[in-house]
């Protein structure tokens, strides 16, 4: 779109065409005067402006492309770097997350459930979880025996696929923990995590291991509201104690779509703490 200053140049020129136009008239009836060629003029003219209306038109479009960009690089930071922070807001304000869990701190709603480690809140009763029906079981696998005093035991969870179909999907880099006593809740993994994702792809009869730890230290229910728990829980003590496992499995289909969140799970695993 012209501007206003160039539509005033286009009547400038229209101008100085008819006043050349005139001038050549002029010309023609004076002996010994030189031709004009309106139309070389006329050319130059129409040539000046088209060349503003480029020069606009080519500004309008490198505006556009720079707009363009911007919003992509928005769109960008908010899934990619920003995701963590835009969720972990989403989930400060509302009582579910994304997939439908509880937030951190809240009950499980009707319909809903809660996430992998907020299945075995401090001091509750350990539930029995179903097994997934797609086959998928978290195995535990820590030493038999273990320092009562130690800061953190570490060991491994094995996820199996037993049933018949091929598994495909993500889950966390690492599973949710619970220590229990006789049934009752002691600990379980809490605060912040890594935002990575562990791809799954499993055959009938495959594994895959993570990582794992745990914390031989007593939580209570207030330790629930907070983001992580404090450094300062009383240990457990010397005693037989009960590991399991949790974690929330992503499944897509062979196209790679969204089908739903299971929770995996898995028997629990004895401990002596010593």
């Amino acid at each position: 779109m012209l501007s206003e200053s160039d539509l005033r140049s286009l009547l400038r020129g229209d101008e100085e065409a008819r006043d050349q136009n005139a001038r050549s008239q002029n010309a023609r009836s004076q002996p010994g005067a030189a031709p004009i060629d309106l139309g070389a003029v006329m050319r130059r003219s129409a040539r000046r402006h088209h060349g503003q209306q480029i020069a606009v038109g080519t500004l309008g479009t490198l505006a556009v492309v720079g707009i363009g960009a911007a919003g992509i690089t928005g769109i960008r930071s908010i899934s990619g770097g920003s995701a963590s922070v835009a969720s972990s807001s989403s989930q400060s304000d509302s009582s579910t997350t994304e997939q439908g869990h509880a937030a951190p701190g809240q009950p499980a709603i009707k319909g809903k459930r809660a996430s992998a480690d907020r299945i075995h809140p401090c001091g509750g009763v350990l539930t029995p979880l179903t097994p997934d029906a797609s086959g998928l079981v978290l195995s535990v696998d820590f030493p038999a025996t273990a320092s009562a005093t130690a800061s953190s035991i570490t060991g491994q969870v094995t996820m199996t696929n037993t049933g018949t179909e091929r598994l495909t999907g993500s889950t966390a880099a690492s599973p949710a923990i619970t220590l229990s006593q006789n049934g009752s809740v002691l600990w379980h993994s809490n605060g912040p995590t890594i935002m990575m994702a562990a791809m799954i792809d499993l055959a009938p009869g495959a594994s895959m291991t993570y990582p794992a730890a745990f914390t031989p230290v007593r939580c209570t229910v207030e330790n629930e509201q907070a983001e992580s728990f404090p450094a300062d829980l009383p240990p457990v003590g010397a005693g037989a104690y009960d590991l399991s496992a949790a974690i929330d499995f992503s499944r897509t289909d062979a196209a790679g779509d969204f089908v739903s969140t299971d929770l995996i799970s898995g028997p629990l695993a004895p401990i002596t703490l010593q």
